[in-house]
């Protein structure tokens, strides 16, 4: 029994540390290439799902003589409600013709009970044939035909409706080309990675115009979010680094009526010059982190306008939470707390973004209400606290480090009490960003500088379309169907907000 608990002891000792520097890594998968340790995390894991497993066996082993036996409790009956739009299928499973008990034949129905099922049929192709009839005059002997459809491929045998499920499979849901066209064999119908790709380009292409609409409603915009991530690009020795900037318009927060849109610009790398293009006809708000391409941008002389830097709460107190609560996975109920001082900046953070969601929606003028009532001095409180406990503190030590990167912005952390329209954090940025790297692991790399600015304009329609609450694949396969021979005057129409509104007008 000793023997047991001693390696118990030692095995769980060995899982806390394995699971803090685990945790601790995690923390820097989103920072430079040159800083991440992919393969000695993967060894980590692995080592940890090892000892998580051979502890659990020394415990049981261990708890075997007095462990108490508990009744087995029924889990109680939940009912699951599918969808309203859903269609039903009904199977009417055949009654007895006669009694199983005595034979008798008069029987009468008082009641049914339903289970009720999901099922899917898997998706069909099918072949549309666009017949165009012809006809001679008798009179004058001429042939008529009725003109051929437009299609927004030339020569193309793609139709909008599988044009749209390849860029939505491709760009929403992270499936690389050459897994879909794996699929498409597996259906029976043989599509080749250079022909999707082929088609690809050739709607990246027709969709531009609406990517250009959709920039231009971004950066008419008082206030904008930006951000960047890492994209891996295929070079010839190994992958270089590319990045894919956003900008993202979402008045909603204010009370705003326009609609929210973000747009997605790609560079080969992350210098200053990039930031300063991309927003070079632009003076207003950014709401953005303390990147120092920015920096050019919030200078008085700027032209046309200086651009008014407001500064990220989530990223300052992301800074303060690395230090203060890394917590192993919540099954192994452990947390490790590393500084008490950075678990109480936490706390007086989290009172400021409390007192925050409580105005999310209102006018700026009724927010800005509210924050110089309640949360000016909230703000207030922290700064003068986190100043008193940086003096305390090594130039050295992390806390102290984590704690300058909001001292020594002051006034861009603090402009969001003098104007209603500024948002506590760049979350907006970060949330359109996420699709971006949760699809990494799955298509890797980029194939080249052009197929990443294809890739911007591709998330720029599809997460515009999810920020109007738009199904990107039925708006996607509807623009394709329309686009050749709409009107270029009307493009508006198409954007997916307006075309939002005219398909709920149809169905009314």
């Amino acid at each position: 029994m000793l023997e047991t608990r001693a390696k118990l002891s030692g095995a769980e000792a060995l899982i806390e540390h394995l699971q803090l520097v685990i945790a601790k890594m995690r923390r820097e998968l989103f920072g430079p290439r040159s800083e991440r340790s992919q393969r000695l995390l993967d060894q980590l894991e692995l080592q940890l799902e090892e000892l998580a497993a051979a502890a659990g066996e020394d415990e049981a082993k261990a708890e075997t003589a007095s462990t108490p036996v508990q009744g087995f409790v029924r889990r109680p009956k939940t009912r699951r409600n599918f969808p309203d739009h859903l269609p039903r299928r009904r199977i009417v499973h055949p009654a007895p013709a006669c009694c199983p008990c005595c034979g008798g034949t008069k029987l009468s129905k008082i009641g049914e009970d339903v289970t009720k099922t999901l099922d899917v049929v898997p998706r069909q192709l099918f072949v549309t044939e666009h017949v165009r009839e012809k006809f001679s005059c008798r009179a004058c002997e001429k042939i008529h035909q009725p003109p051929a459809p437009f299609h927004v491929i030339a020569r193309g045998f793609a139709g909008p409706s599988l044009l749209a499920m390849i860029l939505v499979d491709k760009y929403a849901n992270h499936q690389p080309l050459n897994r879909q066209s794996e699929q498409f064999a597996r259906e029976g119908v043989e599509l080749s990675v250079s022909t999707m790709a082929d088609h690809v380009g050739a709607c990246a292409a027709a969709l531009t115009p609406l990517y250009e609409l959709i920039k231009a409603h971004v950066f008419a915009a008082e206030r904008i979010h930006g951000d960047e991530t890492p994209v891996p690009v295929l070079a010839k020795v190994k992958t270089r680094l590319g990045r894919l900037w956003t900008y993202v318009r979402d008045d909603r927060p204010f009370g705003g009526a326009d609609p929210p849109a973000a747009v997605f610009f790609y560079s080969p790398d992350r210098a200053g010059e990039h930031p300063q293009q991309h927003l070079a006809g632009y003076s207003g708000i950014l709401q953005a982190d303390a990147y120092g391409g920015f920096e050019a941008l919030y200078k008085p002389d700027r032209k046309p306008g200086p651009i008014t830097e407001a500064a990220c709460w989530a990223h300052a107190r992301r800074k303060l939470f690395e230090l203060a609560d890394v917590a192993s996975k919540a099954r192994d109920k452990t947390s490790a707390v590393i500084s008490p001082i950075a678990f109480a900046a936490v706390q007086k953070f989290d009172a400021v973004f409390a007192a925050e969601r409580s105005i999310n929606g209102l006018s700026p003028a009724e927010r800005l209400a509210v924050r110089r009532k309640d949360i000016a001095p909230l703000v207030s409180e922290l700064i003068e606290w986190m100043k008193q406990e940086r003096t305390k503190l090594s130039v050295h030590n992390s806390v102290a480090k984590a704690m300058n990167y909001m001292l020594k912005r002051i006034a861009s952390f603090t402009c969001f009490l003098e104007d209603g329209r500024i948002c506590i954090s760049n979350n907006a940025a970060e949330r359109a960003l996420r699709g971006i790297a949760l699809g990494r692991k799955a298509w890797l790399f980029a194939g080249s500088d052009r197929g990443g600015e294809r890739a911007a304009i591709m998330f720029t329609l599809i997460q515009t379309a999810k920020l109007n609450d738009v199904d990107p694949q039925a708006w996607l396969a509807d623009v394709l169907a329309r686009i050749a021979d709409h009107k270029i005057t009307d493009l508006a129409a198409l954007l997916p907000w307006n075309w939002r509104l005219a398909r709920m007008d149809r169905a009314a």
